[in-house]
């Protein structure tokens, strides 16, 4: 059997990088009824989020669901299993090379999304986060795992999943999902899919002698296929696989194509953006966010009265130890990693607080600056507050708190804390990059910088210490940055036509 299925899978293959496509005209998409969409992700909010992509595993599924019958599928982790409540056990996965079996539930939001839950306690009963132990340590079967939801996801798109219901698309997200392209068309099932690169540092790369485990064959191991400098990209298997590609905004569209930004991958992508199946979506925000609203914050406000600051701002000086002052109050609230320019943000402090300014940190991250973010509030004590960690609350009371939100990150897909800060008021100080440069507009609702280093990044920090001394200018800034559209509904409309593209070209192919 698996001889045959790999014997199948070559030919699939060696078609697919002809040029030629394996369609399934049975699996035609009628364009009149409401189309199914499976969106698979390692992550969702509701449950358990390592990072932006479970914000958008929330939301954007939500914002679609209006227009599609939207289901999602996750990994059964141990924070899923015990907040989920309800799940029918719909059906068992059978095992295929080296991927367990597992049980297919069927649970649903509190909302009523449903959610397909992959029931495999030996993969995903853990403690930890959805890819790392307790220590931070990738586990080790991560492989096997994640191409355990790839498969599930190809299984229900082939009506192996749910009796009741099949997907006529599949919107995969980043590595952990990028296989289940690849075993749809080593099955010669073309179903349409869509993958979103999140972040596209992030490739989940395995060594070869790890392909018959995953079911992979050996003549997908290619330039044109899931080959990777001598290893497999499951990142790679998704964009080469898949029927589209987007990421989370248009600047990092085009940065991904070249070699600065494309993580090696940059070739691929030109091409992907020559053949025109490459988009750059920007990320929305959900409702929530809305300072005049927010159970969260001491005191509500809005765009037209932004007086509930000043109460905020007090809280979170309280909470972060810092004095009572009426000087500019900055944020860091973040991942502490290099990505995220923190050693820049650690720099700039010294100057930030010689002109009377006081700097909260929020986040958690690599140890050297979970280090030295300490040893800077000790140095600095009433002038700058670090919580290591991460609290939803405390960290909506630091956007609606603070003037100005630091984020020096030398490249951003997307970035969500720069939207959270505008909506509450605050005016991020960003590098001029990637999601960045695509939702602030530099003197109008935030500050711009350009190349990632401390001379120009001092300069944007210089700017906003200018404009804080001006009332007036700050007033206008803040009330230009809340009034920003932060909402979905334009992101999914631009989805809606890359999935009608996509099952339209299934269709008539």
């Amino acid at each position: 059997m698996l001889e045959t299925l790999h014997s199948k899978a070559d030919a699939a293959f060696a078609t697919t990088a002809r040029g030629g496509l394996h369609h399934d005209h049975r699996r035609s998409v009628s364009l009149t009824r409401r189309q199914s969409i499976l969106f698979v992700t390692s992550e969702i909010a509701d449950y358990i989020k390592a990072g932006g992509l479970g914000e958008v595993s929330a939301a954007l599924p939500r914002a679609l669901r209006s227009h599609y019958d939207v289901r999602i599928l996750i990994p059964g982790y141990r924070q899923v299993l015990s907040q989920i409540g309800a799940i029918e056990e719909i059906a068992q996965l059978p095992p295929s090379f080296g991927i367990p079996a597992c049980g297919l539930g069927r649970g649903m939001t509190k909302d009523g999304l449903t959610v397909y839950v992959l029931l495999c306690p030996e993969l995903y009963d853990r403690d930890g986060s959805p890819y790392v132990d307790s220590l931070g340590v990738d586990w080790s079967d991560n492989d096997i795992r994640f191409a355990r939801l790839g498969l599930a996801a190809a299984d229900i798109a082939c009506g192996k999943g749910d009796p009741l219901w099949r997907a006529d698309l599949l919107h995969l997200n980043d590595w952990p999902s990028g296989l289940a392209a690849a075993y749809l068309t080593w099955r010669g099932q073309h179903v349409p899919t869509i993958l979103t690169i999140h972040n596209l540092a992030y490739q989940g790369i395995f060594a070869r002698d790890r392909l018959p485990a995953l079911g992979i064959p050996d003549a997908a191991f290619h330039i044109n296929g899931v080959e990777f400098h001598g290893k497999m990209s499951f990142l790679k298997a998704g964009i080469f696989y898949a029927s589209h590609i987007t990421t989370v905004s248009s600047t990092y569209a085009r940065e991904i194509t070249q070699p600065e930004h494309g993580c090696g991958l940059d070739g691929l992508l030109r091409t992907r953006a020559w053949q025109g199946r490459l988009d750059g979506i920007i990320n929305g925000i959900d409702q929530s966010w809305d300072p005049s609203k927010d159970p969260n914050l001491v005191s509500r406000f809005s765009a037209e009265n932004c007086r509930g600051k000043r109460a905020n701002a007090d809280n979170v000086r309280k909470n972060f130890g810092l004095a009572l002052s009426s000087g500019p109050l900055f944020a860091v609230v973040s991942r502490l990693v290099h990505q995220k320019g923190v050693d820049l943000a650690i720099s700039a402090a010294e100057t930030i607080v010689s002109q009377g300014g006081q700097i909260a940190v929020i986040g958690q991250g690599e140890p050297r600056f979970e280090t030295e973010l300490r040893a800077l509030a000790q140095r600095h004590p009433g002038s700058v507050g670090v919580k290591i960690g991460y609290d939803e609350g405390d960290a909506r009371r630091t956007y609606a708190g603070s003037d100005f939100l630091l984020m020096p990150s030398r490249f951003e897909p997307c970035g969500l804390s720069q939207m959270y800060a505008q909506r509450f008021g605050s005016l991020p100080i960003a590098h001029r990059t990637g999601g960045l440069a695509d939702t602030i507009e530099d003197g109008v609702n935030g500050f711009l910088f350009g190349e990632p280093c401390l001379l120009r990044f001092m300069d944007a920090i210089k700017r906003g210490l200018e404009t804080f001394r001006s009332r007036p200018r700050l007033t206008a800034m803040r009330r230009a940055a809340m009034n920003r559209p932060h909402g979905w509904d334009r992101s999914a409309s631009k989805y809606k036509e890359v999935y009608e593209r996509a099952c339209r070209t299934a269709a008539y192919a």
